[in-house]
C-alpha cells in the first residue's frame, strides 16, 4: 500500500454505480472469508443512492452476505429518520428494506433531540461495543463510503469546520453554517484514515474541479485528508468528474 489513491472513471453514473456496487460485494465476501463479518460505514448522495438500488437487484443481492454485514453512517444530518433529508431515510428505502440485512446490524445515527454532542457520543459508544474496540482504540471498517461535494466536503467535514482537527474522537457533532441544515454529526478522520478501504463515489461535471484539486493539485480540502494508514484509497468517478484530470 503505497498511499497513493487508485482512480477508476467510468463512461456515465449508471456505469460507476454498477462497479461500485460490485466492488462492495467483492469487499464483503473477503472480509467475511478473512474475519467472519463485513464492517461497512455507507455515504449520503445522489451517486451512493444509485448504487445502493443496483447492490439491492440480481445478481449483487444474493451474491452479498447480508446476514453477516454490518452497517452504519458516515454523517447524518440532523433530521428525524424518517425525513427527506435522512441519509438513512435514502439507504432504507434504496438498499436496507430490500435485503435481508438483520435489523440490529443497521446502526443509524440518533439526530432527535437536542444534544448533537450526546448523540455523537452514543454514537462513538456503538461503533467501539460493535467492534469490540478497547478504550482509546479506533474501529475499523472493512469499507468506508464517501461522497464529495463541489467544496471538496466529505461525509460532514467541511472546509474550515474544527471537526477537521479532531484527533481523539471518532464521531463528532458540526455545524456547516452553509448548508441547508447545518447540524450534523460525522464520523471524523482518525475513522476515517483507519478504514481497510475507503472509497468514493463522485460523478458529474460540477465535481470536476474539487476533484482535480484533490487527486492532481493536492489541495488540503476535507477530501483531500483522507488517506487511510494502512489501507486502500479507490476514487470511482464518472467522465464528468474526471474531466479535468488531463
Amino acid at each position: 500500500m503505497d498511499g497513493k489513491p487508485q482512480v477508476e472513471v467510468f463512461d456515465d453514473p449508471a456505469a460507476l454505480a454498477d462497479a461500485a456496487a460490485l466492488a462492495i460485494v467483492h469487499e464483503a465476501v473477503a472480509a467475511v472469508a478473512a474475519r467472519g463479518r463485513f464492517l461497512i460505514a455507507l455515504a449520503g448522495g445522489a451517486t451512493p443512492r444509485e448504487t445502493y438500488s443496483r447492490l439491492a437487484r440480481p445478481p449483487h443481492d444474493a451474491a452479498m452476505p447480508w446476514r453477516r454485514t454490518y452497517a452504519f453512517f458516515g454523517d447524518e444530518r440532523w433530521v428525524p429518520p424518517d425525513h427527506p433529508q435522512s441519509n438513512f431515510r435514502m439507504a432504507h428505502e434504496a438498499l436496507l428494506s430490500k435485503v435481508p440485512i438483520p435489523p440490529d446490524q443497521v446502526f443509524r445515527m440518533g439526530c432527535e433531540g437536542d444534544d448533537p454532542e450526546a448523540a455523537a457520543a452514543a454514537y462513538a459508544r456503538t461503533m467501539a461495543e460493535v467492534f469490540g474496540a478497547r478504550r482509546g482504540e479506533v474501529p475499523r471498517f472493512d469499507l468506508i463510503l464517501l461522497g464529495m461535494g463541489i467544496d471538496g466536503h466529505t461525509a460532514s467535514l467541511f472546509p474550515g469546520s474544527p471537526a477537521l482537527r479532531e484527533v481523539f474522537r471518532t464521531v463528532a457533532a458540526v455545524h456547516a453554517a452553509a448548508a441547508a441544515i447545518p447540524q450534523r454529526l460525522t464520523l471524523t478522520f482518525p475513522v476515517l484514515n483507519a478504514a481497510a478501504c475507503v472509497t468514493f463515489l463522485v460523478a458529474g461535471a460540477e465535481k470536476a474541479r474539487a476533484v482535480r484539486s484533490v487527486l492532481a493539485e493536492g489541495a488540503l480540502l476535507p477530501a483531500g485528508l483522507v488517506r487511510p494508514q494502512d489501507g486502500r484509497l479507490v476514487w470511482m468517478l464518472d467522465r464528468a468528474a474526471a474531466a479535468r484530470l488531463g
